[in-house]
């Protein structure tokens, strides 16, 4: 029973990755929210697939009660948490109908989070941090899970929603599909007639209790203190408490890659974690990469790193200068991952993906700089297509 599970969750990953180009860490991460019942922030502009994806949950798990809406500043407590019993309030009960509203559902995705007023927003955090809905002054258990937020921005630090935005233990950022193939794939929906696995309730519960009993070892901790000394000297102090939620969210990552010890290498999703601020970002990423991975994993992360900005940077400058520098740094990146596997064949596996996906990018830049409307575009005569086919 355990392991079959752990094949469907595997299954309904895949099957998540197959239908949302381009998500493959927001579908990792909203299974590891499911499995560690914690919240998520999916923070993106419009159209990129953030609804979407979350209101597939309520068709993959089965037997589940799900709500969603669309939060505006005009939204009443009404349309959130149930309107107020008409009988009862003629007996001076101010009591609420919960029925179909988010104090009875297991998953809930609140859309424009931020756009929060104040009349939602006390109970939205009691009820999110503590699992507790006060309903004429007495607290109600809730059943809630998980709670996916989303946002087209982020919020102004003088609009008091720090509270609600730290209740989101993982946050992600979600940009437009970027490579072409996948673009015209989702256009054409291939991936929409895929038959989705699915989960029971039950079975979800006991993915949840196994989460917990996921082993965590020395090395995990002594990695994480590490991080913690490393974030600090940088400014950066996330609390106490997010350091201990986010052991939750290791073993279920780990149980996700149905194991059930985790490994130092889990924890390179807490770069979704241990943030507060934007800007802190990237420092924050650096540094858990580093005490995540090893050496060769570190140098494949920076590769590709740097096959996007080549790759990138010739849709942004179209000049024949920027054409031909972008060439000669994706053949050089290419030569340093062939010599990195001649001398590291036991990771010969690893290299040969990442070098596959940057030879298929080297590909097609070429194929980009070679189209008719980009020369037409080069200020200076017409290169030879000669120059690119020396390589």
């Amino acid at each position: 029973m355990i392991f079959t599970n752990c094949n469907k969750l595997e299954e309904i990953r895949q099957a998540l990755n197959s239908k949302f180009f381009e998500r493959e860490n927001e579908v990792e991460g909203i299974l590891v929210a499911l499995l560690s019942r914690q919240h998520m922030l999916m923070i993106g502009p419009a159209g990129t697939a953030k609804s979407a994806l979350s209101s597939e949950l309520s068709n993959i798990i089965e037997g589940t009660t799900y709500f969603q809406w669309l939060l505006t500043k005009f939204s009443t407590p009404e349309e959130v948490f149930g309107p107020l019993s008409l009988k009862d309030l003629e007996h001076g009960v101010y009591q609420r109908i919960t029925k179909t509203k988010m104090p009875e559902a297991n998953i809930v995705f609140l859309d424009e989070i931020f756009k929060a007023n104040s009349a939602i927003l006390n109970s939205l955090l009691t009820l999110i941090n503590e699992r507790l809905f006060y309903n004429n002054g007495s607290p109600v258990q809730v059943p809630l899970m998980s709670v996916i937020g989303a946002s087209n921005e982020y919020p102004e630090e003088d609009e008091g929603l720090d509270a609600l935005f730290d209740r989101f233990l993982l946050r992600y950022e979600i940009n437009p599909i970027v490579d072409e193939t996948n673009f015209v794939s989702m256009l054409k929906a291939t991936g929409q007639t895929i038959q989705m696995p699915f989960l029971t309730m039950e079975e979800l519960m006991q993915l949840q209790f196994l989460t917990d009993k996921v082993v965590i070892p020395d090395d995990v901790f002594k990695a994480l203190s590490k991080i913690r000394l490393g974030l600090r000297d940088e400014g950066i102090r996330p609390s106490d408490r997010r350091f201990k939620q986010s052991l939750s969210v290791l073993q279920a990552k780990a149980l996700i890659n149905q194991r059930q010890v985790v490994q130092v290498e889990d924890i390179a999703i807490l770069e979704n974690v241990l943030w507060e601020k934007v800007d802190q970002k990237d420092a924050v990423s650096y540094i858990i990469r580093n005490h995540a991975y090893d050496v060769i994993t570190q140098t494949l992360y920076t590769l590709q790193n740097e096959a996007n900005e080549v790759f990138y940077s010739i849709l942004q400058d179209q000049s024949q200068e920027a054409g031909m520098e972008a060439t000669q740094k994706m053949k050089a990146l290419v030569e340093d991952l062939i010599k990195l596997k001649s001398h590291n064949q036991s990771r010969k596996a690893d290299i040969d993906v990442l070098l596959d996906k940057i030879t298929s990018m080297q590909h097609e830049m070429l194929d980009r700089i070679l189209e008719p409307s980009y020369l037409d575009n080069l200020n200076e005569k017409r290169w030879s297509t000669s120059i690119f086919f020396k390589m």
